[in-house]
């Protein structure tokens, strides 16, 4: 909620208000904190881009190689995002993930949960319990910036661009950048 230097992240709870940020911008699913507690808050682009740092000192939003050497030593994109995922699901009762949770083991201990996301174009959130995605620190042109998702249905870690506005999870990594 705070960046390095102590300055507050807005937390917009407005949907019309979320439409249009340039600036560093957080949310709670359903602007419920509860929610927050478990799956984390959305963020958008501005937040990570910000120069004075979302991620704790000494850590920092991953890149896209690093992304990639993480998928990499986990067998591949094919695969990867199974060994990602926290398992069991909504419906057993013993997970955060809707059936199927496709390829689920958390062998890797990323323990990624589907937080879902905040919609760039109408603030509205979609997808908790479906999608899990990550922001990465580059940017894929003015209006993109890249991501990695994993989905409820695939064991697969897949490589979108999204639109800045959008709301997505951040994860921090340790180690310069």
């Amino acid at each position: 909620t705070h960046y390095n230097d102590g300055s507050e992240i807005p937390n917009i709870t407005n949907n019309d208000d979320w439409n249009g940020l340039s600036t560093g911008a957080y949310g709670d699913y359903d602007n419920n904190p509860t929610n927050s507690e478990t799956y984390g808050r959305l963020y958008n682009w501005y937040t990570v881009d910000d120069s004075r740092g979302v991620c704790p000192e000494g850590w920092h939003v991953p890149s896209g190689d690093e992304w990639t050497m993480l998928t990499d030593y986990l067998g591949g994109t094919s695969v990867a995002g199974g060994k990602m995922k926290s398992t069991g699901t909504i419906e057993d009762g013993d997970g955060l993930w809707y059936s199927p949770n496709t390829g689920a083991t958390n062998s890797s201990g990323f323990t990624a949960r589907p937080a879902g996301y905040r919609d760039a174009g109408s603030g509205s959130f979609v997808g908790l319990g479906t999608i899990a995605t990550w922001w990465v620190n580059n940017e894929y042109n003015v209006s993109n910036s890249w991501g990695r998702t994993l989905h409820h249905n695939a064991a697969t870690v897949s490589r979108p661009y999204n639109n800045k506005e959008h709301g997505v999870s951040i994860r921090c990594v340790k180690g310069n950048s």
